[in-house]
């Protein structure tokens, strides 16, 4: 258990490594999410005068969490780019014929997501401020809004190790990702309060866990929490993270016996 723990760090540290070389590649995700939080949070503002809109009076805090978690989705969509990068390269073959731990491999993955979850979340919420935005939960909301973030980043960043083990193609894991990424997020309440949307969107996003992080997120930064509520939807991203990395393993071992 030890030495998977410290395999774990030093396969964690491997891919931060890697971003430190190249600081870049944070920038570079973290261009669109700002600018939507901009441009969205000047277009929409007057949405809050709407009758029967329930996210406050200030859409920029409302639009907020929506942006965080919306960037924590895309990013860790892709998560399982390293793997088949690792594959065509060969790393990955190196890899299952050494003592490495296989399930350090794949949380390695998902906490070096997470890291750039948390330091992406900081800044989108330091830009949100400073055009404006009060968050009323002080300290204690941000960090279960940061903590909504990391445990969707773990489901979808096991979620996309599963799927480039088993499909071992990036233009799989871009389709794939896609096809599930943009739904997620547009049947939620990420841009728009459901109450203003059909109905039938409102039952969907029940079950949406983007949805889940958005309003533990959300309601954590409200000046009267209700906690009942926030810890319900982290308990379920937590379940979940558990349901997707027991999936990631499993592909895992089904990429082993083939090859």
């Amino acid at each position: 258990m030890i030495a998977a723990i410290e395999q774990t760090g030093l396969l964690t540290g491997r891919q931060l490594r890697s971003l430190v070389r190249v600081p870049a590649y944070l920038v570079i995700n973290l261009i669109q999410p700002i600018i939507w939080l901009l441009l969205f949070g000047q277009l929409f503002r007057s949405v809050v005068d709407i009758p029967g809109f329930s996210g406050g009076s200030n859409y920029l805090v409302f639009l907020t969490p929506g942006i965080v978690m919306m960037m924590a989705l895309f990013g860790s969509a892709w998560a399982g780019s390293s793997f088949i990068q690792d594959m065509d390269r060969g790393v990955m073959d190196r890899f299952l014929t050494s003592p490495t731990s296989r399930g350090g491999l794949i949380v390695a993955t998902m906490l070096y997501q997470a890291v750039l979850t948390v330091i992406q979340t900081l800044v989108v919420l330091g830009v949100a401020w400073l055009a404006g935005a009060r968050f009323n939960g002080g300290i204690a909301g941000i960090l279960v809004l940061l903590l909504a973030a990391v445990l969707l980043t773990f489901v979808f960043a096991a979620f996309s190790n599963a799927i480039a083990l088993i499909a071992k193609q990036q233009s799989a894991l871009i389709a794939i990702s896609q096809l599930i990424s943009f739904p997620l997020m547009f049947l939620s309440s990420a841009i728009m309060d459901t109450s203003l949307s059909p109905k039938w969107v409102g039952e969907v996003a029940r079950f949406n866990p983007f949805e889940w992080a958005v309003v533990a997120g959300r309601g954590a930064l409200q000046p009267q929490p209700d906690w009942t509520t926030i810890w319900q939807h982290l308990g379920l991203l937590a379940a979940l993270v558990v349901i997707m990395t027991a999936l990631a393993t499993w592909a895992f071992r089904a990429y082993q016996r083939s090859v």
